[in-house]
């Protein structure tokens, strides 16, 4: 998938702008932009989100499309927020082969931010971990 198979286009000037509104109110971390638009990574243990367990919903934080629940959300112990499902049709995954290694990137679907990566190293149902970057997400209160 090309970045522009994805439904909600804009250009980085417009992403940055649209992130930087977001990190001034509060809704974003500062790497939003570097991790959604670069495929950047935060530092292990960083992010807002790896040691949040309160009930709700994740969102992409650039385009807002609802990615996972947190009845899904688990400790994977290894320092970002990480789920065993994420929503039906919420997530398109790529090759990832940057930093010598062969992995499985997670885009959203709405608008192509990188979030992370899968691995088969999950808990059941799935067996699946997704792991993701707090600085792609923005939770919601159900």
């Amino acid at each position: 998938m090309n970045d522009t198979d994805f439904p909600v286009q804009k250009t980085d000037h417009e992403w940055r702008a649209l992130l930087a509104d977001k990190i001034a109110r509060g809704e974003a971390e500062p790497l939003a932009f570097e991790v959604t638009r670069r495929a950047a990574t935060e530092r292990p243990f960083t992010g807002r989100y790896e040691a949040w367990w309160q009930p709700g919903r994740y969102h992409c934080v650039a385009c807002g499309a609802h990615l996972f629940d947190s009845d899904t959300k688990f400790d994977a112990g290894c320092g970002w927020p990480s789920f065993w499902r994420a929503r039906p049709g919420a997530i398109v995954e790529r090759v990832d082969r940057s930093h010598g290694m062969v992995r499985t990137e997670t885009l959203c679907a709405g608008c192509g931010a990188h979030l992370g990566h899968v691995f088969d190293d999950g808990p059941p149902p799935t067996g699946l971990r997704y792991c993701m970057n707090s600085a792609a997400l923005q939770w919601q209160p159900r």
